[in-house]
């Protein structure tokens, strides 16, 4: 079955839980990147990133909160946007449930101050564990039935910076305050119809 996006703000139980978060941990392919590969006439892969989900990691990380990219791949562009960040990147990852663990241990955090962004199958063991969870709006629907917050934009154009807006509203304790501040741009999931929100064409941010 697919699934509706209603634009509205999240509920009490999510900006509880995404209050809590003082790690946000990210895929690469599919959510800082709309999941395509370009090649050069050299053989070399090249990956498109939205500066906008850069600023994301800014704000968060002036809150206190770091961001770190787990992803399966090695390549040299995720390496070298992780740089520019200044943020952690773990590459080559078979295993993120076991890589995120090791993770959190070593920054002596629990699950509950976790928040993961994901897209594809091989994300849900950690956002099934994760405090906190999203994903892009063009996700797997897997991925989509499983995400605390199922994101409107989509992967690579701004989806990982409305789950930082998200997080960073959270802070705040009045309901209205963070409903001004969201301008109720984000999204829940609803079982039924289509997934991508009718009213937004795709790849509209």
């Amino acid at each position: 079955m697919v699934r509706r996006f209603v634009a509205v703000w999240p509920s009490a139980q999510a900006r509880a839980k995404a209050a809590r978060v003082r790690l946000v941990l990210t895929d690469s392919d599919g959510v800082l990147t709309d999941g395509g590969v370009y090649y050069s006439a050299r053989g070399e892969e090249l990956r498109r990133f939205s500066v906008r989900d850069g600023m994301g990691v800014e704000r968060l990380r002036a809150a206190g909160i770091e961001t770190v990219i787990v992803t399966r791949e090695a390549a040299p562009a995720v390496e070298h946007r992780g740089s520019k960040l200044g943020i952690e990147v773990l590459t080559r990852v078979a295993d993120k449930l076991e890589a995120v663990t090791g993770l959190i241990a070593r920054h002596e955090l629990t699950w509950a101050e976790v928040a993961y962004i994901g897209d594809d199958v091989n994300d849900l063991a950690v956002m099934r564990r994760a405090g906190f969870s999203a994903c892009p709006a063009d996700a797997e629907p897997q991925v989509l039935n499983a995400a605390d917050i199922v994101c409107r934009r989509m992967g690579g154009h701004g989806a990982f910076r409305e789950f930082a807006e998200i997080i960073l509203a959270s802070r705040l304790t009045d309901a209205d305050s963070f409903r001004a501040t969201q301008g109720e741009r984000h999204v829940v999931a609803a079982r039924a119809a289509s997934p991508l929100d009718p009213a937004r064409p795709p790849g509209s941010v």
